[in-house]
């Protein structure tokens, strides 16, 4: 089973939940492609085992061939490319390496070279393997390094992928979820949460993909406009994490609570088997 843990935002605990959810699931892989700050590596402390770089291919044209014609820059919808002062201007931040450029050229004058974007690792922490990902400083996007982690799931170890997504719902969110069995959102007790809440709901509803909610610094007693929202609108409620200081602590130490209490173990254990049964209705 390929679970897509996401948030509306970031610091609701989506990373805690993932990767106590692949501690407690038994043989497991956890995948980080929140790629611009992964932090679940810190949890798990694998032992990395392969690293690769991630590159995408961008265009280059040949001064002796191009004769101006600007067909590719007619072409691009993107405006990565310019012609001026007799040559191809090529903007690579823009580019989104579609290979349009090269192959309406009518000279062939445009070849595509690789440009390194970001890096993947993958090791192992006990019985989860850990797939991280982080793109470079400055990247426009990190979807190519998405896109890597997600393809190399397919050698995973485990039958359950528990995917860490990026807040939010963007594209990088969207790949993600597009190929999950369900979708966990993760919500905490507030009116900001709430409505990050309903945006991820949203988004899940329009890919069709099966969904609960984890509620997640619950105070007893206390209002929670994201549990509101889940009862008034139909939402699935897979469980509730306490606002708990002892699990606030392991958590700030990059301890996973699922390996070192009894109690957590069985909270983590007991939402993935709630998901589990509605994957199976």
């Amino acid at each position: 089973m390929k679970v897509a843990v996401l948030s509306g935002k970031g610091g609701t605990g989506k990373t805690m939940l993932s990767v106590n959810l692949a501690a407690a699931s038994g043989p497991s892989t956890y995948v980080d492609c929140d790629v611009e700050e992964p932090n679940g590596h810190l949890f798990f402390k694998p032992d990395e085992s392969f690293g690769e770089t991630v590159s995408v291919p961008v265009p280059r044209a040949d001064r002796d061939e191009c004769d101006g014609c600007m067909a590719c820059v007619r072409f691009c919808r993107y405006h990565a490319l310019a012609y001026s002062l007799d040559r191809l201007i090529v903007f690579d931040d823009m580019c989104h390496s579609c290979g349009g450029c090269a192959e309406i050229c009518p000279r062939k004058a445009i070849t595509e070279h690789p440009r390194e974007v970001g890096v993947f690792r993958t090791g192992r922490s006990g019985d989860v393997s850990v797939y991280t990902g982080t793109m470079n400083v400055g990247e426009a996007a990190g979807l190519p390094v998405i896109r890597r982690l997600l393809e190399m799931t397919a050698f995973s170890y485990g039958k359950n992928i528990f995917i860490d997504c990026p807040p939010g719902s963007s594209c990088s969110v969207m790949e993600c979820i597009k190929d999950a069995d369900f979708c966990v959102l993760v919500a905490e007790p507030t009116i900001f949460g709430a409505h990050n809440l309903e945006m991820v709901s949203e988004l899940v509803r329009v890919f069709g993909r099966p969904y609960g909610v984890v509620l997640n610094k619950v105070i007893e007693n206390e209002r929670d406009p994201s549990e509101e929202y889940c009862l008034d609108n139909g939402l699935p409620i897979l469980g509730r994490i306490p606002f708990d200081i002892g699990l606030g602590r392991t958590c700030s130490e990059a301890r996973i609570a699922s390996r070192e209490n009894v109690v957590f173990e069985r909270m983590f254990r007991e939402i993935f088997e709630k998901m589990t049964e509605m994957v199976s209705r």
